[in-house]
């Protein structure tokens, strides 16, 4: 996924508070990093950040860069801003999220007579093709309310042009957008930990598809969005910041409880220590600590400079050499001990056994207990950029080698009261050549984060979403967006 960010002051420049405020959204995108001001006129800056840190490429840039207001984005996958001088006049765009339909989207827009400029290996960029969309509709409003209803998947919004700062957030809510102001200033961001030390007071979470402008005068709704939220469920798992909160659900405080949860089911095993693979599955170690009374210690610690996540990386050789390189095991604290890992997720499951359960055997673990915060993932996901392909996924590995083929209906695999579950669970174990695993249920998940679990996107885990062509849906999204505040 990506993370986006953006300002308007009413005092001076804004490009100090876009650089610093654009770079806590690191730990969300790995491949580019991408800056708009707009003063006298529109000043655009992208890199590539795959080997380098974010502050690192705009340091000097930022202070070059003059303007009351701008956006910026760290990318998972295309390079960011788009510039578009389109019928309403010009603009700069960021987006996060992923959209299924592209391939059917773009051969539209080229029959109907649109070129695109921004093509790569991959294809056409995802957020020009927001920005065509958006420029067919009666005004702006309008472009991101229908670009809303064409797309398959999901897409949060800034736009920046000579009025201010459009913020959208995606129509079923699976990426978060959230407003803060200070006297002089007003944001939007994708992670709510950016506000705190710049300063800022969070104002408002925004609701699914609900589109907000902010200018130098402040904040004025201009629709109100729908009803129906389903929030992405692995931003307090894995993918969010610590610091963050989510519909006023801290990400900390979760992985706490998710470990809290995982403990009271192991009252089976005796163990010496409790760990957590930094630096996600740190605070679910914690949690369980916690709650068993066993004590938490450090048996691989994470070498941070230069290393960030293994799994955002889209090249299978890059995340293994962060795998491999990143965590450091310290033979001390190993050797001789029964270790309780906690994990935010397996997914393919290749990093947790080549470079992680093989350290601490070598290092002389005596037993190790591998504790996941969430349930076996069963499907790519489909709306963040998240799991990429169903064949990658150690559950359904698991469950083709058992089968002798792939199951298109794994419902009873899904179950984790079911015989079938516990077959699959035991082939991974065996797998990844630990001593026992037990992952964690979709009910104990649920509860940890704390919201109904109709307001949760748990496709990755069920392979159930809202219908998008459902006519009560429909009707929630497509509401007049004509409200003010």
């Amino acid at each position: 996924m990506s993370g986006i960010f953006g300002v308007v002051s009413s005092k001076g420049d804004c490009a100090e508070i876009l650089m610093y405020g654009t770079d806590y959204h690191s730990h969300l995108g790995t491949e580019y990093g991408g800056m708009a001001v707009l003063g006298e006129q529109f000043i655009r800056q992208i890199h590539n950040i795959s080997q380098s840190q974010f502050k690192s490429k705009f340091f000097e840039d930022y202070k070059r860069m003059k303007g009351n207001k701008g956006i910026g984005v760290i990318s998972d996958f295309d390079e960011q801003p788009i510039y578009l001088n389109s019928k309403f006049g010009p603009f700069c765009i960021v987006t996060a999220g992923l959209i299924e339909n592209k391939d059917k989207l773009v051969n539209s827009l080229l029959k109907e007579g649109f070129s695109f400029s921004e093509v790569s290996k991959s294809g056409v960029n995802v957020t020009e093709l927001i920005a065509k969309l958006i420029s067919q509709g009666a005004d702006l409003v309008d472009g991101i309310t229908k670009m809303f209803n064409r797309i398959e998947g999901s897409c949060s919004l800034l736009l920046l042009n000579k009025d201010g700062i459009y913020a959208a957030r995606d129509r079923f809510g699976y990426t978060p957008i959230v407003i803060g102001k200070k006297s002089d200033a007003w944001v939007a961001t994708s992670e709510s930990n950016t506000l705190a030390n710049l300063g800022f007071e969070l104002v408002k979470y925004l609701n699914p598809g609900e589109i907000v402008f902010i200018n130098e005068k402040g904040l004025t709704q201009r629709c109100p969005g729908g009803t129906i939220n389903q929030i992405c469920a692995f931003l307090w798992i894995y993918s969010g910041f610590p610091a963050s909160s989510y519909e006023g659900i801290n990400v900390e405080v979760v992985r706490e409880r998710c470990g809290r949860s995982l403990a009271r089911r192991d009252r089976d095993i005796n163990i010496d220590i409790v760990s957590g693979i930094p630096d996600s599955g740190t605070a679910h170690a914690l949690g369980y600590a916690m709650e068993s009374g066993k004590p938490y210690r450090r048996p691989l610690v994470k070498y941070t400079p230069g290393y960030g996540r293994s799994y955002t990386p889209p090249s299978q050789e890059t995340r293994d050499l962060i795998a491999k390189m990143k965590l450091v095991p310290i033979k001390d604290i190993i050797e001789g001990n029964r270790i309780v890992v906690c994990e935010d997720s397996i997914v393919r499951g290749t990093q947790l056994k080549n470079f992680t359960i093989k350290k601490l055997w070598e290092a002389g673990a005596k037993e190790i207990h591998v504790r996941p915060a969430c349930p076996p993932l069963m499907f790519p996901c489909r709306f963040c950029l998240s799991t990429r392909s169903i064949h990658e996924l150690v559950a359904r590995i698991a469950i083709r080698s058992l089968e002798g083929h792939d199951l298109e209906d794994v419902s009873e695999y899904i179950d984790h009261t079911s015989e079938k579950y516990k077959k699959m669970v035991k082939w991974i174990t065996d797998n990844l050549g630990v001593t026992t695993l037990r992952y964690q249920t979709v009910d104990d998940m649920v509860n940890a984060i704390g919201l109904p679990q109709e307001k949760l996107c748990l496709y990755c885990w069920t392979g159930e979403h809202p219908a998008t062509k459902d006519s009560k849906t429909k009707k929630e999204v497509n509401k007049t967006c004509a409200v003010k505040v």
